[in-house]
């Protein structure tokens, strides 16, 4: 067999070894992080649910759902660990400090726009004028000639054109 024929094979090996490698590391993370779960963190589950560690045992969790509810689930059900104020955040709505103030984005473009002067020509109430001309302003009978000029004149049919 020639090398041109064996590279695709080593190719598709070559790839196949490097996506189970990536698989394998981000399963051994998740483990450490499951291994690290303390009682009292706040984490979510691959279904969804929040809740708070009451108890870590080798292969199950015994999760607080609320006040009265314990479930116990098996550790690998455990798809993250929350920080303290990423639970609080989610679970009871409870937003944290700001560091500052002056990180704070504008809620609309006013602020971006806006100066210390005045508008010159705030107080004046002139119509702007657009080059449209109303009704009012044309004369009544100018108007009447102007529609019956635009209008096509009516025959019985004969024409001149034969």
């Amino acid at each position: 067999m020639s090398l041109v024929t064996l590279l695709p094979f080593i190719v598709l090996i070559g790839a196949m070894f490097l996506m189970t490698r990536s698989a394998k590391r981000k399963q051994q993370q998740a483990a450490a992080m499951r291994n690290q779960m303390q009682p009292g963190s706040g984490i979510r589950t691959i279904g969804g649910m929040y809740a708070t560690v009451k108890e870590v045992n080798d292969d199950t969790v015994l999760l607080d759902a609320g006040p009265g509810v314990e479930l116990l689930f098996a550790k690998n059900a455990i798809a993250t660990v929350l920080s303290d104020d990423e639970y609080n955040r989610i679970v009871h709505g409870i937003e944290h400090e700001l560091k500052s103030d002056a990180d704070l984005v504008p809620d609309d473009a006013s602020s971006l726009t806006e100066t210390d002067e005045p508008a010159a020509d705030a107080s004046d109430d002139k119509p702007i004028d657009l080059g449209k001309k109303d009704a009012a302003e044309e004369p009544a009978d100018a108007t009447a000639e102007a529609k019956t000029d635009e209008e096509p004149k009516k025959t019985d049919g004969d024409s001149e054109a034969k």
